[in-house]
């Protein structure tokens, strides 16, 4: 087991190193980054633009430190006004100053090298756009997200693995019948819609207003006794996570309902149920552990969608400021230090879950042996 293990983890590292050299080629140099961007802004088609990225690179100047820092900062937007009253275009000494800035004044490779050898060390500099390092610009949004997908997954397989069994124990019933008929139709609905849906209807639209429209807590959480917090925070979670859950929850409820019909009528269930077992123990006890192992190979993926893409809308609707939408925002605006970083998480988080399904695994069924398994 020791050595699968090791196994696993060294592969991890040509994997994670091929994702983020596709995601370089691919996103550097890729048109409208922010060197353009910025260039477009100084060029003065947007006014209100040009305080942002000034004070973007006054940040990072600040960041310097020192009177030298705040001197440049000055120049910086002194040089940025000139430019973008008295000419059209910028001086390529400008020019080469923002792209320094945004550290594109080095050859690609060198970039990349420089990229990488500071990700090993989890430093993934700062923002663009934020005047914050990635590292805590992530662990700010990452609760939401967390939130987010760990109820959403806890609750999905906390109904539908029950509910599943129950209906592949009364496949063809009335009650497989309607409960399909919901399942389906609950897989039908877009989480984004069935979350519009219940907005207006709960959350003050044209119904009533039960629970609240955004956030994951109350103004006041902070001065709240521990048992409100407790109660606010689920309250708040109630909308959201079943705009969420609904989808997952039929996709869920089928894949186990599906894959207990396939053990029941095996050989074995009927060898057991001849020896006299009851019914319960012949499906807890021997029908459960093999059912389950193509839920739990799931789970990694399932726990991962939630965890960022799955959000995303649902954070936009909810005013859920997570991980989801900071990674699309950071597309959108070409904030590359966030973009990799996202990536980079993911990524390594991704590999670690299967792992530990596959771990799982054997935990679950004994016959599976990772010892003789080649990678």
């Amino acid at each position: 087991m020791a050595a699968y293990i090791l196994r696993r983890l060294l592969l991890m590292i040509p994997t994670v190193f091929g994702i983020m050299v596709v995601s370089f080629l691919v996103v550097q140099f890729a048109p409208g980054g922010p060197v353009e961007q910025a260039i477009a802004r100084y060029s003065g088609t947007d006014v209100s633009a040009l305080s942002r990225v000034t004070g973007a690179v006054q940040g990072d100047f600040g960041g310097q430190g020192g009177a030298d820092a705040s001197t440049a900062a000055q120049n910086s937007g002194e040089q940025v006004q000139s430019a973008y009253r008295g000419a059209r275009g910028l001086s390529p000494a400008f020019i080469a100053q923002i792209e320094a800035q945004y550290g594109f004044d080095k050859p690609p490779l060198e970039r990349f090298v420089s990229m990488l050898g500071d990700y090993l060390r989890f430093d993934f500099g700062r923002s663009y756009y934020r005047d914050i390092s990635v590292i805590d610009l992530v662990l700010e949004k990452m609760p939401v997200s967390i939130s987010l997908g760990l109820w959403m997954t806890l609750i999905s397989y906390g109904i539908s693995i029950p509910l599943g069994i129950a209906k592949a124990v009364r496949d063809g019933s009335r009650f497989d019948i309607w409960t399909s008929g919901v399942v389906i139709i609950g897989y039908a609905i877009p989480g984004f819609l069935l979350a519009i849906l219940l907005i207006v209807l709960f959350a003050g639209g044209s119904f009533w207003s039960v629970f609240p429209l955004r956030g994951l807590t109350s103004a006041n959480f902070a001065s709240m006794p521990w048992y409100q917090q407790i109660l606010d925070y689920a309250w708040h979670l109630v909308l959201p996570i079943t705009a969420m859950a609904v989808g997952a929850f039929a996709t869920s409820t089928l894949l186990v309902k599906n894959s207990f019909l396939d053990e029941i009528r095996k050989q074995y269930v009927v060898t057991a149920r001849a020896k006299g077992l009851s019914e319960n123990r012949v499906l807890y006890g021997h029908v459960f552990r093999n059912a389950m192992l193509i839920v739990i190979a799931g789970f990694p993926g399932a726990f991962i969608g939630a965890f960022f893409g799955g959000s995303l809308l649902i954070e936009t609707i909810f005013s859920l400021d997570g991980l989801g939408l900071l990674g699309f925002q950071s597309v959108l605006t070409r904030d590359y230090p966030v973009v990799f970083a996202t990536l980079y998480i993911f990524s390594l988080v991704g590999l670690v879950l299967g792992l530990i399904s596959d771990l799982t695994y054997m935990w679950i069924d004994p016959r599976i042996d990772f010892e003789t398994r080649e990678v």
